[in-house]
């Protein structure tokens, strides 16, 4: 059964730094393209980070030089780094399996639960 799932979110303050990971089973995550993506309460969710499976990656403007997203290809994970967090920063991070490079969720087949990350000054 494929399957992704999400860990290391949590509550901590501005400008301090968490590490996301989506362990993939089921099938091989470092063969597809991949994203992490947040939601706040009431909205859409909306794209973080993404990694083609070459290896490219691309980032949400608010995140950019910020937040790192990357594999481990060993451990079939893939992970976000997130630093300098900001209270704008806070919802659920869900990863998601994506069809193509691409941050549109219609995109995705494949998603985790999501992990909540709390940002507070």
């Amino acid at each position: 059964q494929e399957q992704l799932v999400e860990s290391g979110g949590g509550s901590v303050k501005v400008g301090g730094s968490l590490r996301l990971s989506c362990s993939a089973s089921g099938f091989r995550s470092n063969s597809e393209s991949m994203g992490w993506f947040r939601q706040a309460p009431g909205q859409e969710r909306k794209g973080v980070a993404i990694i083609s499976f070459r290896g490219d990656t691309s980032y949400a403007g608010s995140v950019k030089g910020r937040f790192t997203i990357s594999r481990d290809n060993a451990k079939n994970t893939l992970y976000l780094q997130m630093n300098s967090l900001k209270p704008e920063d806070s919802g659920t991070y869900s990863c998601g399996r994506a069809r193509a490079y691409s941050w549109l969720t219609s995109d995705y087949d494949l998603w985790g639960p999501g992990t909540q990350v709390t940002v507070s000054s």
